[in-house]
């Protein structure tokens, strides 16, 4: 309820700010976003009572700021249409309530369909499979059913669009957990020893190589840099969790070393982007214009925000997808991006909570990938925005406009809360028997007879 207060709360603010007014479209948004909110929380009641309660406020908080956001960005560019005496563009924020709706639909599915986490292992293997073939889709389409903004990574049919990189990104984290409990003693016993480390056999791992670096490969032919930053990045943090060696990392550190090496020397767009992270302005009116706005945008909003609807977000090309956090520190300032930014924390954390209470090794490195997905996509994304790394084009969970993202998303939720309520609802573990000790008092009393014995002589 306090997620649906806040944002209740930020709807109301930003309509006063734009004058635009509490009108009947924002009073139906609010309705059926609410509807769509206790249908996901009844599901949850129902079908995972003892899941983690914290999770899916949390991501109705955020996906609620989101769509507060997208709205706030479509009347800018409605009075700007009007202005300009052109049509007014249809609505962003309806179209996202809409995926909104259908990410909780998918989300309730999964709650009912997969009664136990461990389910998925099963189908490992086909998981993998079938998050490789997803990825190569659009890279064996043409451009024109494909490509969106220079990136081919869309299947685009007759005004529909859907980036399969998203859910092959859930896809190859099941596949991962599966493969890796399945040959976990692999990793840390058999195989060769080098520089103090043991590798295992090659023959052992090339199922895991061959869906990684595939999938690697083929974002990066389709200039999906931030998903193949995500994927090489989440494997290597399950490997980790599984093994527990630091080593793993290095090797990781050492091969993305390399792969970026090789990738800015064969590839324009990615010495392009490198290119804008050092130095955005010297190409402000080309290439920088996007992340130099950007900046600015959060530099005006500074600690406290011009306040919701007072600023100039619009100004910055894609808000509403790859900047949003721009408009969030624009409007919210820092500490409103703080604010957004502990929110993201606190699920990630439970998150990983639910992973370390789950007794199977499959739900620890599943529930891991997961969560480490979540806050490894936002940390790429915030870098990118803020020049910490080199832009990515990764947009931020639950409160970009995208419906793919959404989508893939609820399912991650989704199979978080079945992680925790599993957890949370196994027997404890059996423990060995504790001796009975007679009372205190009844050894106090007790009688005891002493029995004389023959004195020796």
């Amino acid at each position: 309820m306090a997620a649906l207060a806040l944002t209740a709360f930020a709807l109301l603010a930003m309509t006063s700010a734009t004058g635009s007014g509490f009108d009947g479209r924002s009073i139906r948004a609010l309705l059926v976003f609410t509807v769509f909110v206790l249908a996901a929380h009844l599901a949850v009641r129902r079908w995972a009572p003892a899941a983690d309660p914290v999770m899916l406020p949390c991501v109705v908080l955020l996906n609620g700021i989101g769509l507060v956001l997208i709205d706030r960005l479509d009347r800018a560019e409605a009075v700007n249409a009007e202005n300009a005496g052109k049509p007014i563009p249809s609505s962003d924020s309806a179209h996202q309530l809409i995926w909104t709706g259908l990410g909780m639909l998918l989300f309730v599915l999964v709650l009912v369909f997969v009664p136990d986490h461990t389910k998925p292992a099963r189908y490992g293997y086909t998981g993998g499979l079938a998050g490789v073939i997803a990825l190569l889709i659009p890279a064996l389409l043409p451009s024109r059913f494909s490509e969106v903004n220079g990136g081919k990574s869309w299947i685009l049919l007759s005004g529909f669009s859907i980036q399969p990189g998203e859910f092959a990104k859930v896809l190859i984290i099941i596949f991962v957990a599966a493969f890796l409990v399945a040959n976990r003693e692999l990793f840390t016993s058999a195989g060769k020893r080098l520089l103090g480390m043991t590798f295992p056999r090659l023959r052992d791992m090339a199922p895991l190589l061959l869906v990684t670096f595939v999938a690697v490969l083929v974002l990066v032919y389709e200039k999906n840099l931030g998903f193949s930053l995500l994927v090489f990045g989440t494997v290597l943090a399950m490997m980790y969790i599984a093994t527990g060696r630091a080593s793993w990392l290095l090797i990781g550190l050492a091969m993305f070393s390399v792969g970026a090496v090789i990738a800015y020397y064969s590839f324009s767009h990615v010495r392009v982007r490198v290119q804008v992270w050092e130095d955005p302005f010297s190409t402000y009116y080309t290439t920088g214009y996007q992340i130099a706005q950007g900046l600015f945008g959060m530099g005006t909003g500074g600690l406290a925000g011009t306040g919701l609807g007072s600023g100039r977000p619009q100004d910055v090309p894609f808000a509403k997808t790859d900047f949003i956090i721009t408009t969030i520190g624009e409007e919210l300032g820092l500490i409103g991006l703080g604010a957004v930014l502990a929110v993201f924390l606190i699920l990630c954390i439970r998150g990983f909570s639910a992973a370390l209470t789950t007794r199977d090794a499959f739900g620890k490195l599943l529930g891991g990938g997961l969560a480490f997905s979540i806050g490894w996509q936002l940390f790429v994304v915030v870098g990118g925005v803020t020049k910490l790394i080199p832009l990515t084009g990764l947009t931020t969970p639950f409160m970009s406009y995208g419906g793919s993202s959404l989508l893939a998303n609820y399912i991650i939720v989704a199979l978080l809360l079945r992680i925790s309520a599993d957890a949370r609802s196994a027997p404890p573990p059996p423990t060995r028997p504790t001796p009975v000790v007679p009372p205190i008092a009844d050894a106090m009393t007790e009688h005891v007879s002493r029995r004389l014995l023959p004195r020796r002589r």
